[in-house]
């Protein structure tokens, strides 16, 4: 079982940008990964996945554009870069593996996803 950690979260001003990364201590070359977050007394919701091959990714709609999501594999992590951030991406943010088979997609289905990490929390405040 993979044991992942996220880093990079901290506060930042509306317009600003941060970046995420999401490493994991054995090789995942197999798995689909997912960022998600959650805010404060709201669900938990899908983010952005990225393909275990690393040729797709998928976004929710309120964050094309702006976020762009990476791997690199041989360094077994994945990255989020968040620009133009908005006080409504304030959340903890995870990663997660994905149980997508085909290795050129992945889907924003949250019920596909575990092996979370603890999480990094951004905010995004004035």
């Amino acid at each position: 079982q993979l044991h992942l950690v996220e880093s990079g979260g901290g506060l930042v001003q509306p317009g600003g940008a941060l970046r995420l990364a999401c490493a994991s201590d054995s090789p995942w070359d197999p798995y689909p990964i997912g960022w998600l977050r959650q805010a404060p007394g709201k669900e938990r919701e899908m983010v952005s996945c990225i393909s275990s091959s690393g040729n797709f990714a998928n976004y929710r709609y309120s964050v094309q554009g702006r976020f762009t999501i990476s791997r690199d594999s041989a360094k077994n992590m994945v990255f989020l870069q968040m620009n133009n951030l908005k006080p409504e991406d304030t959340a903890t943010y995870f990663c997660a593996t994905g149980s997508f088979v085909d290795r050129n997609l992945c889907r924003l289905w949250i019920d596909q996803y575990q092996n979370w990490g603890q999480g990094t929390q951004v905010t995004v405040s004035s």
